[in-house]
């Protein structure tokens, strides 16, 4: 029997998860891991003119995917929404730093590095920051996630070049379910970010690793021990 792992999600906001490494969540959760979630900001506040019925939907959105993952404890920080590089690097980094002690995971997945929100970035930054090796908070296995209409968007820098493909074959339509709890944050075709193309992005991983569908991280770290 396969041990009981700690996964811990470190999203920049609500929804990240699921567009990122939502098939992956509910693999884990299927075989038994224990699933932590942390949010560093709300996702909504920097958009311009917000209404109060558009903040409590994003409520309801975050806490209908919280329904469906079940984790076992989740935290949503109040750091300013796409505004994080304002944020001294270390005050995120301490922050995330107290919350890896007391979860101690086994894996971690978290944004990757070539990424154009810069919520996203800090978010990576802090991680890798908090989790350096020798330190109270390191994590031995940590992986790095795409979000359609982020990464892809990064026109100029390093491409995202994944080495770790999922198979989510049995929980695409899973996914699916748990994309439409962000309904509202999900676009019309052809934009990067609608149902149709995630379910294509997830194609296309599954094609390089030769499976029907998948969902691709870089490695950030993977310490094995002989």
């Amino acid at each position: 029997m396969l041990k009981q792992r700690k996964i811990l999600i470190i999203a920049a906001h609500p929804d990240d998860e699921t567009l990122g490494c939502g098939g992956t969540i509910l693999k884990h959760q299927q075989n038994g891991d224990n699933i932590y979630l942390i949010w560093m900001t709300n996702g909504i506040n920097a958009r311009v003119s917000v209404s109060a019925e558009e903040k409590l939907a994003r409520t309801q959105g975050y806490q209908a995917a919280l329904k469906f993952i079940k984790p076992e404890s989740y935290k949503l920080f109040d750091f300013p929404d796409n505004q994080m590089d304002t944020v001294p690097l270390l005050s995120v980094t301490q922050s995330l730093e107290s919350e890896i002690i007391q979860i101690a995971p086994d894996i971690i997945y978290t944004h990757c590095p070539q990424d154009l929100n810069v919520d996203h970035v800090m978010t990576y930054k802090a991680l890798i920051t908090a989790t350096r090796p020798g330190s109270k908070s390191f994590v031995k296995e940590i992986y790095g996630f795409e979000v359609p209409s982020s990464t892809e968007w990064n026109f100029g820098a390093p491409s995202f070049e994944p080495d770790t493909f999922v198979d989510i074959t049995d929980w695409i339509d899973q996914k699916k379910e748990l994309l439409k709890c962000y309904k509202d944050e999900l676009r019309s075709f052809p934009h990067a970010r609608s149902m149709e193309n995630i379910i294509a992005l997830n194609q296309v991983r599954g094609a390089t690793a030769n499976l029907p569908y998948a969902e691709a991280f870089i490695t950030l770290r993977r310490v094995i021990n002989a």
